[in-house]
């Protein structure tokens, strides 16, 4: 018998080029009515480790309004959530590993504990031959309360600054995502 080797190839999922719906990559606005807040953009690209873009790679976002809530059951004070910010979107990247997200800058919020969030914003990539979903969160360069983040604490100190999208423009922030080596984006287990 004579064993011939075969390439290598994602068996799938495959994502049709239209998983990701126009228009849900914009969280800053229901209906035509914009969500309070500070407009922002953010934008990046999600590369191999040999920096490689990858392509029709999904990535998802989820963050609280302008105020630090969370239009969710989960939140005590959704009920005062901005009826005007959706607070969820989606995009694929494109042939260049790019993707970008209109959206509001997230206010920061309290815990029970007494403890606080800084101002972030929660991030999966989902893509063709990874086996789960990838989870991170991205914080804001230069906020005040990312040192007491708890999240961002848990991260070993010289890694944190992978989790920090940096601000290029008057409204834009760039927050770049690579998925293996030495400069991995730190992923979470949730």
């Amino acid at each position: 018998m004579r064993f011939v080797p075969t390439a290598e190839a994602t068996t799938g999922p495959f994502f049709p080029q239209r998983y990701v719906d126009p228009g849900a990559n914009d969280l800053s606005a229901v209906a035509g009515r914009r969500a309070k807040g500070e407009p922002i953009e953010i934008l990046g690209r999600v590369l191999q480790e040999d920096g490689a873009p990858l392509d029709n790679l999904i990535v998802e976002i989820w963050q609280a309004d302008a105020a630090g809530i969370f239009n969710h059951p989960a939140d005590p004070r959704a009920a005062q959530a901005d009826p005007n910010y959706l607070g969820w979107g989606r995009a694929a990247t494109d042939k260049q590993g790019i993707y970008r997200f209109r959206t509001v800058k997230p206010g920061g919020y309290a815990l029970p504990d007494g403890g606080a969030r800084a101002p972030h914003v929660n991030v999966m990539v989902l893509f063709s031959g990874l086996m789960r979903e990838l989870t991170t969160t991205m914080y804001f360069e230069g906020e005040s309360g990312n040192e007491a983040d708890p999240v961002l604490s848990s991260v070993p100190a010289a890694r944190r600054a992978l989790l920090l999208a940096r601000k290029e423009g008057e409204a834009s922030y760039r927050f770049d995502i690579r998925l293996r080596g030495a400069l991995e984006t730190p992923f979470f287990d949730l």
